[in-house]
């Protein structure tokens, strides 16, 4: 079973910067660590519901503020966010979505360093995480950002406002790099620009940047100290 609460626990490399971020929606309250320009952190109440709860509570909670603001009377399915524990399959492949989007997001402006990357792996090593789990996020760190593989796990819309959350909350987003990550991930992902406010707005985070008249694709170049 892929363990996304220990793995996220692993990515974690700065403790200095605590932020509460949101409150989910339908009873769920997430805090959050957010580090500078490293990856997102998961605390507070999300230590205790796990890491698919509290992203699966703020995008909930944007979703549902955005239907209001369509003057929609339809509420979301909760369950559409969060898979119920008996649904392991569903579990694991949403949380491997949100850990790849958020190690995505972190490459967005080349922030993961050697220094970081050796730290994730000697705490995952410490970790009970199995070699597969290990191996897996092995791969997803060193490899090429490809922002095409992140939108492509996104199966139902309901998941892709998830992984867009996630990103978000994986950086600061205080670079041009990664605002244009950030831009060019909602529009691959199809989401509508006031479900994509709401979800900054759910997240304690500026609002987007408006959308120039002619946006430039978004291009990585990776740096020598990036992975």
């Amino acid at each position: 079973m892929f363990n996304i609460d220990q793995i996220v626990k692993a990515l974690q490399t700065d403790k200095d910067t605590q932020r509460t971020a949101m409150s989910g929606a339908a009873g769920l309250a997430a805090g959050m660590l957010l580090s500078k320009g490293g990856l997102g952190k998961l605390a507070g109440s999300a230590a205790k519901m796990g890491a698919l709860a509290t992203l699966g509570g703020l995008a909930y909670k944007a979703w549902e503020a955005h239907q209001q603001n369509q003057g929609s009377g339809s509420k979301p399915s909760e369950g559409a966010f969060i898979p119920p524990a008996t649904n392991e399959r569903e579990r694991e492949e949403l949380g491997k979505s949100l850990v790849r989007a958020m190690i995505a997001a972190a490459k967005a402006d080349g922030r993961i360093d050697a220094d970081e990357k050796e730290a994730i792996f000697g705490k995952l090593e410490t970790m009970s995480l199995s070699a597969e789990e290990k191996a897996w996020v092995f791969d997803e760190l060193s490899s090429p950002l490809d922002i095409n593989a992140v939108a492509g796990r996104a199966d139902t819309s309901e998941h892709a406002a998830e992984i867009y959350a996630a990103s978000l909350v994986a950086i600061t987003a205080d670079t041009a790099a990664e605002r244009a990550y950030l831009d060019a991930l909602a529009s691959k992902l199809r989401l509508d620009r006031g479900l994509v406010e709401e979800i900054h707005k759910a997240a304690g985070e500026r609002a987007p940047d408006e959308t120039p008249a002619h946006p430039a694709p978004f291009a990585y170049t990776p740096s020598p100290n990036n992975i």
